[in-house]
């Protein structure tokens, strides 16, 4: 397979094989394409995981378990305190 590719694309293609992290244009076009693949993969992961907690979240509405805005922002302080503690 042959590709033409635009100047700019040719551009970023040279700068990374100047960088000295790629032996070929194969290699730096292997590694682009693995690496999108992995973003949509989890990209995709991520939107079962969002769908299905407004799912959960629906579905306690429809049985009356809410919680008052003021709590709600106390418990995700609460998630972003230990969430910050855990990364240190």
């Amino acid at each position: 397979m042959q590709l033409n590719v635009p100047p700019d694309l040719e551009t970023l293609i040279n700068k990374r094989l100047s960088s000295g992290g790629y032996e070929s244009v194969e290699d730096v076009l292997r590694r682009a394409l693995e690496a999108q693949d992995a973003e949509e993969s989890w990209a995709e992961e991520e939107r079962r995981a969002l769908s299905a907690h407004i799912e959960e979240g629906y579905q306690q509405a429809e049985r009356g378990e809410l919680i008052d805005g003021e709590r709600a922002r106390r418990e995700i302080q609460a998630m972003k305190d230990d969430w910050r503690l855990s990364k240190r």
